[in-house]
């Protein structure tokens, strides 16, 4: 039986599980916080600016009015982009009633507390657990039907088993994990890591250089999940190397783009005025580097990606620094 779902985003990833969910017969409505968007994609039937060229199912049902969105819902996807996540969701807290599952699929940190997305909603909309989707996953692939794997992950395993069974269909395979804390970092974090891979590119260097970074980003990643709380084993699974594989890589990666225009010499302001979407680790390479500190823990590849992006310094200059790095065990 089909349950009423509201996803709160009208962003790519938003609008492509929504396909998902209404494809596994459940009813689905769409907030966004624009009006006359809201109407252009009613009209339309395609969420131009943030998914263009994809039709969009009949069945969903788009607003942005908070009250109508959440009035009837059973389960809640909480898919702003995090600068906006604390906010959006503050702006639901009075509306989501007690017994509504919330699941958070953005990925990254919050820029001034460096708090997770699930640790963000429990706070504000006052919930006791709060669950995280997360694994390489773009919403460009996903709304056209290609075969996607991901996991859910929450402290209550009844949670998950619901949320798995929501999203879950041959094309979208869904597992489930108890570690949140793993499964939001891996999502967080591979972000920044997919800034130096673009980097790396747009200083013209090879495939060697992009393994290199790959592999190192992700026991970095480790390294402070861990520390963190994490338990290793999820940064093996897709939400840790997994997402970090197709985030540095992928054609559609915003994060990698973003890395290999800095490369090619562009400013950071240059970059963002021209972008319509959001590079989560323009923002999170700040509280990677500002938890790894807090943690004790070295995160060669965060402080440079921050340094570039936020301090001002050269790429060729934070190269040299990476590759002065003392020798060590791996």
């Amino acid at each position: 039986m089909g349950k009423r779902v509201t996803i709160i985003g009208d962003g790519g990833w938003g609008t492509a599980l929504a396909m998902v969910l209404v494809k596994n017969g459940h009813d689905v409505t769409v907030w966004g916080p624009f009006p006359e968007y809201i109407t252009e994609i009613t009209v339309t039937s395609e969420n131009r600016t943030y998914l263009p060229g994809v039709a969009l199912p009949p069945e969903i049902l788009w607003t942005a009015d908070r009250a109508e969105a959440v009035s009837e819902a059973e389960v809640v996807v909480l898919a702003s982009p995090t600068r906006f996540f604390r906010s959006v969701a503050d702006s639901f807290a009075d509306s989501i009633a007690p017994g509504v599952s919330v699941v958070s699929v953005a990925k990254g940190l919050d820029e001034n507390t460096h708090e997770r997305m699930t640790q963000v909603a429990a706070s504000v909309l006052g919930r006791s657990c709060v669950a995280a989707l997360s694994g390489p996953s773009h919403a460009e692939e996903v709304s056209r039907g290609i075969p996607t794997a991901v996991v859910i992950a929450s402290r209550d395993a009844s949670q998950s088993e619901e949320l798995q069974d929501l999203f879950a269909s041959p094309l979208f395979r869904v597992y489930t994990s108890a570690d949140t804390i793993g499964v939001e970092l891996g999502g967080a974090l591979k972000n920044v890591i997919a800034i130096a891979v673009g980097l790396s590119d747009g200083l013209g260097f090879g495939d060697n250089t992009r393994a290199a970074l790959i592999t190192r980003g992700l026991a970095e990643i480790a390294r402070l999940g861990c520390a963190m709380g994490a338990e290793p084993a999820t940064f093996s699974g897709l939400s840790g190397m997994g997402d970090l594989i197709v985030t540095c890589t992928s054609r559609y990666s915003r994060n990698r783009a973003v890395g290999e225009r800095l490369g090619k010499g562009e400013s950071i302001g240059q970059i963002l005025d021209g972008m319509k979407q959001v590079a989560e680790g323009v923002w999170n390479c700040a509280s990677a580097r500002a938890l790894a500190r807090e943690h004790g823990v070295e995160a060669p590849i965060s402080e440079e990606v921050c340094a570039i992006i936020h301090d001002g310094k050269e790429p060729s200059e934070a190269v040299g620094t990476l590759l002065g790095r003392d020798f060590k065990p791996e």
